[in-house]
């Protein structure tokens, strides 16, 4: 094993250990054990700015290091097999809450719907950030593309990243890629759609406890089911790669070092990573329901601003490979659309445990926006395909 094997390996250690101390030492011992506000504030601080900043923004980049590797190795999609790992965060965040509430259902069914609030509002929230970050990074691309030079992605802010027109790229995405995408958009809209209807159709439910809440929707054990297959079944049709392999001039370190190693070192470290974000993803749970405890902000808003959490894997990728021109954009934006696609089989696990419920208003304004948002990703997808054929010619 070279020096480097051995440190990237050591690093992933040190965010499983990290990962435990969060919930088994800040968790059990401090946040639980207290009932002082500003005891559990500190607590809450830590879980955030540790498994943020350190658990889930080092394990982002073993996927996003690995996932290049293990696409040659498999013939799997680059953006399947990243979606595989960068939804795993948002969909464990939601299993989590959903355990949780079932754990307590007996004995505070209050707590209980609130814990399946967060469960939903954290899965299909972080759909909305995936969706309208990849939209800007896809549209600022367009825009390099149509003024012919570089352009920052975020403006007057340098160290966001400059994105560079496909005449200035070495490596262009294929169209292939593009058609891919706007297709597992056009399936991910459509399992949206299943999703609101059934809950509305099928899922209203009466909390006496929670009157004041007004109505309470629940996405049902047999509606779980059928959609739990038909998220299996779309990542087995798109699991295949579209992107023409080419030599990759920037190739990051640990990259290069992952593209040395056996593939059962490279699922090793994989796993290792999950497991990292599993524990990490519990003491988020944990530390929300404190939260919104302590501040009196509703459960669904406290989901839907952790969702963020859970999709900052994903939304790094694509950043990355947005300002860094190595035909790799292609896999990304393919890699959204099967990251949320995962995250909505997390929703029907969730479901076939009996986790998932939304209020009537959140329920409405949280499908809508995907649905809006994935309208916006397959317009601007269609022309950076448009710019992709130009500049082709």
């Amino acid at each position: 094993m070279s020096v480097k094997s051995l440190q990237q390996f050591v690093r992933i250690l040190m965010y499983v250990a990290v990962a435990l101390m969060l919930r088994f030492l800040v968790i059990d011992l401090f946040l639980a054990n207290t009932e002082i506000w500003w005891q559990q504030a500190i607590a809450i601080a830590i879980v955030f700015v540790v498994g943020i900043g350190f658990v889930f923004r080092g394990t982002a980049r073993v996927i996003e290091e690995t996932t290049d590797v293990l696409k040659g190795r498999t013939g799997l999609a680059g953006g399947f097999l990243q979606a595989i790992g960068t939804a795993f965060p948002d969909m464990v965040i939601g299993v989590a809450a959903a355990f949780l509430s079932l754990q307590v259902r007996g004995l505070d069914p209050v707590r209980a719907i609130n814990l399946a609030i967060i469960a939903a509002s954290t899965t299909f929230g972080s759909n909305i950030y995936n969706i309208f970050h990849a939209v800007w990074c896809v549209y600022r691309q367009n825009l390099a593309n149509a003024k012919d030079k570089v352009v920052l992605m975020f403006p007057y802010w340098k160290g966001s990243g400059r994105v560079q027109p496909f005449s200035a790229h070495a490596t262009l995405p294929s169209t292939r890629e593009m058609d891919s995408a706007m297709r597992v958009l056009t399936v991910l809209t459509m399992l949206t759609a299943f999703v609101a209807i059934a809950m509305v159709a099928f899922g209203q439910v009466t909390i006496p406890l929670m009157a004041d809440e007004g109505d309470l929707y629940q996405l049902t054990v047999p509606v779980g089911i059928v959609l739990f297959l038909l998220c299996v079944g779309t990542l087995f049709f798109f699991r295949k790669g579209e992107r023409v392999e080419s030599p990759d001039p920037e190739i990051h370190d640990e990259e290069q070092m992952y593209h040395s190693q056996k593939t059962w070192r490279i699922w090793l470290d994989l796993i290792l990573s999950g497991i990292a974000i599993l524990f990490a993803a519990e003491s988020m749970v944990r530390t929300m329901e404190t939260f919104s405890v302590l501040t009196h902000i509703p459960f669904v808003i406290t989901g839907i601003l952790a969702g963020l959490i859970g999709c900052f894997g994903e939304m790094m990728v694509v950043h990355v490979y947005s300002v860094h021109p190595k035909g790799r954009i292609g896999d990304a934006i393919v890699g959204v659309a099967m990251d949320n696609i995962v995250t909505t089989l997390g929703a029907s696990i969730v479901a076939i445990i009996g986790g998932i419920f939304l209020g009537g208003k959140m329920l409405i304004l949280i499908f809508i926006t995907i649905l809006a948002g994935n309208t916006l990703l397959i317009e601007q997808i269609s022309r950076m395909k448009n710019s992709l054929v130009r500049e082709k010619l």
